[in-house]
C-alpha cells in the first residue's frame, strides 16, 4: 500500500500523484485522475471524507474499523488547509460531557465514552511512533503532549449557574464526576483563584486536549489501521490525504461510493449547500499566552483548567491558552488574526479572565489564532450536531450517495467520536435509520 500526503501546491487544482498508474489533473479534468492502487480484479469502495477536523478523521478511522475486510476500500481525506486547519484545530480542547446552562449533554456518557477511545488510540499510536522512529528530532516535530489530564475547575460566579452546576454534581456520570468544593479547596488547586460565591466544581477526570497534536496522532492511527487491515485482509485498504479544496460536490460525482462531508463552516459555503442548512456562523479568536522568564510564581504543574465566562486551557507552567471570543455571522474562517482583531479579542477576553485569575495580568501575549463553528440550532435536547443524507439536496440521480456530518459548535471533541462512528456504520450499510432521529430531523423541518 501506498499512502500519500500531498503538499502545498501553487494550483490548487492540479494535483501531483505518485501511485504507479499515476496520473497528473489537469484544470479541467476531473476528480477521475485521483485513483487508488487497489486489486486490479474488484474495484474498490471509494470513500471522499471532505475535511480534516474532528469529524473528518472520525469517521474515516471508523471507516475502515467498520468495513468488511473482504472488501477493497480507499479512503480520500480532502481539506484546503490540511489536518487541524478549521476550528477544530484552534478549539479549546478541553474535554468533559457537561454544560454550564444545562444538565449533562445530550447522550453524554455515550459521546464520553467514544471520545476517550479515539484518544487513547492517537496516544497509543504517537507513543509507538516515538518507540519506533529513528529520527533524533521525531519527538520534537510531534510536538509534546496530546492530552492532559489535569481536570477541569469552574468556579461559580452567579446564583443562576450555582444552581445548574449543583444539580450536574449531584446528577454526574460515574465516569467523569463533578466535585463541589469550597474557595479554599479551590485555591489549592490552583493559588490565587477567585471564587466569588466560595463554591466551585471540580471534575477530576475532564482532560486537556491538544487538537493539533491530536488531529495529526489521530491520522497517523488511520494509516497504521489501513496497513493493518491490508495486510490481514484479502484487499487493499488504502488512505490518502490531499491539501487541496473541493469546490461543489458535483465535481466528485460518479467517482466515489460516498461522499462525506465534515466540513463544519464552510460546508455552507458548497454552491449545493449554501442557504440550505440550519447553521449560524460564529468565529471565535484564542489568544495565546506566556509568562515572561522574569516571573517566579508558574501555574501549577498539576493544576486543572478553568471555565468560566472566558477559559484557561494550560499548555504546560509558563503557557495558556486563553478563549474565546464570539462573533456571531462572520463569514471569515482564516485562522489568521490581524493585529485589530487580536487586541480587541484581548480586551474582550482578559477582564473576563483576570475576574476568576487575577495572576493573569502577568502572562504576556504572544499570539493569536481563530477558526469559524459551525453553531447548530437549538432542539429541546440542546444545540446538537447534523447528520443525514443529502442526495434530497443535490437532486437528480447520482450512484454516489452524500452525508453530512456538521454544526458540531463548540463540543466537536465530545460528539465527534460516538457521532463519527454513527456515521459511518450507517454510510457502509446505506441505512440512514442508524443514526439518532434527533440529529436527522432538521432536515424534515427544513422541508417543511
Amino acid at each position: 500500500m501506498l499512502s500519500a500526503f500531498i503538499s502545498p501546491n501553487p494550483n490548487p487544482r492540479i494535483l501531483p500523484w505518485n501511485l504507479k498508474s499515476a496520473a497528473v489533473m489537469s484544470s479541467s479534468s476531473s476528480f477521475a485522475s485521483v485513483r487508488c492502487a487497489s486489486s486490479l480484479s474488484q474495484p474498490p469502495l471509494r470513500y471522499a471524507v471532505l475535511g480534516a477536523g474532528f469529524a473528518g478523521f472520525s469517521v474515516a478511522w471508523h471507516l475502515l474499523q467498520h468495513s468488511s475486510k473482504e472488501l477493497p476500500m480507499c479512503i480520500d481525506i480532502y481539506d484546503e488547509v490540511g489536518i487541524g486547519g478549521g476550528a477544530s484545530g484552534v478549539a479549546g480542547g478541553l474535554l468533559h460531557p457537561y454544560s454550564p446552562k444545562v444538565k449533562l449533554l445530550w447522550r453524554g456518557a455515550e459521546c464520553w465514552s467514544e471520545s476517550l477511545k479515539l484518544l487513547s488510540i492517537a496516544e497509543a499510536t504517537m507513543a509507538s511512533k516515538e518507540l519506533k522512529s529513528e529520527t533524533p528530532d521525531f519527538a520534537e516535530n510531534c510536538d509534546s503532549f496530546i492530552a492532559n489530564r489535569r481536570g477541569i475547575l469552574r468556579p461559580a460566579i452567579s446564583l443562576k449557574h450555582l444552581n445548574v452546576l449543583t444539580d450536574n454534581a449531584q446528577n454526574s456520570l460515574p465516569c467523569c464526576k463533578i466535585e463541589s468544593i469550597d474557595r479554599d479547596a479551590a485555591q489549592n488547586l490552583v493559588p490565587s483563584l477567585c471564587v466569588p460565591l466560595n463554591s466551585a466544581f471540580y471534575m477530576p477526570e475532564a482532560i486537556n486536549v491538544h487538537p493539533r497534536r491530536y488531529l495529526k496522532a489521530l491520522y497517523l492511527a488511520c494509516q497504521d489501521l489501513a496497513n493493518e487491515l491490508s495486510t490481514s485482509g484479502l484487499n487493499m485498504k488504502e488512505l490518502h490525504l490531499h491539501k487541496m479544496s473541493v469546490n461543489n460536490l458535483l465535481e466528485l460525482a460518479g467517482e466515489y461510493t460516498a461522499v462525506i462531508v465534515c466540513l463544519g463552516a464552510r460546508a455552507g459555503f458548497l454552491p449545493e449547500l449554501y442557504g440550505k442548512l440550519p447553521l449560524r456562523t460564529c468565529r471565535g479568536v484564542v489568544a495565546h499566552l506566556q509568562l515572561p522568564d522574569d516571573i517566579s510564581e508558574v501555574y501549577p504543574d498539576h493544576a486543572p483548567s478553568i471555565l468560566s465566562d472566558a477559559w484557561l486551557s494550560i499548555q504546560g507552567p509558563r503557557n495558556l491558552q486563553l478563549g474565546s471570543t464570539w462573533e456571531w455571522n462572520s463569514r471569515n474562517y482564516s485562522s489568521h488574526v490581524p493585529s485589530e482583531e487580536a487586541s480587541k479579542a484581548l480586551q474582550e477576553l482578559l477582564p473576563k479572565a483576570a475576574a476568576i485569575y487575577p495572576a493573569i495580568k502577568n502572562w504576556a501575549f504572544t499570539g493569536a489564532s481563530a477558526g469559524l463553528r459551525a453553531m447548530p440550532p437549538l432542539t429541546p435536547d440542546g444545540s446538537l450536531p447534523l447528520l443525514g443524507c443529502l442526495d434530497d439536496f443535490l437532486g437528480g440521480n447520482h450512484t454516489c450517495k452524500y452525508w453530512l456530518f456538521g454544526g458540531l459548535g463548540s463540543r466537536g471533541l465530545l460528539y465527534h467520536g460516538w457521532l463519527g462512528k454513527l456515521l459511518a456504520q450507517a454510510v457502509l450499510s446505506c441505512n440512514e435509520d442508524l443514526l439518532p432521529s434527533e440529529l436527522t430531523s432538521w432536515r424534515n423541518k427544513k422541508e417543511r
